[in-house]
């Protein structure tokens, strides 16, 4: 069985005991949390489309860890200027094990 969750403004597709990345959510290491926007719910035989979220449906998981991703740079320059701006950022990130889906 998978689902299709929205968090933190992007879709991801997650089964049982996947491991993703995902937006900075509130929690510690060990809590339980639970996504509540269902857009799609399938299984081998299958398919619930939501129009727009499916009824009922519930996707839970467990934070592994809080962290940040690598850091990108973000660097600026403007030709026969001597304009140069360099900046770097590390966006927040949790780590979730999806423990259960249930419709």
């Amino acid at each position: 069985m998978y689902a299709v969750i929205k968090t933190g403004g992007k879709q991801y597709r997650v089964a049982k005991d996947d491991v993703i990345k995902i937006e900075k959510v509130e929690g510690e290491a060990g809590d339980k949390i639970e996504f509540g926007e269902i857009l799609i719910l399938g299984s081998d035989d299958e398919t619930t489309i939501g129009a727009p979220l499916v009824e009922g449906a519930k996707v839970t998981g467990e934070v592994l860890e809080q962290g940040r991703a690598s850091k990108i740079i973000v660097f600026k320059k403007k030709r026969r200027h001597n304009y140069r701006r360099k900046k770097g950022h590390r966006q927040h990130q949790t780590v979730v094990r999806i423990t259960d889906i249930s419709k």
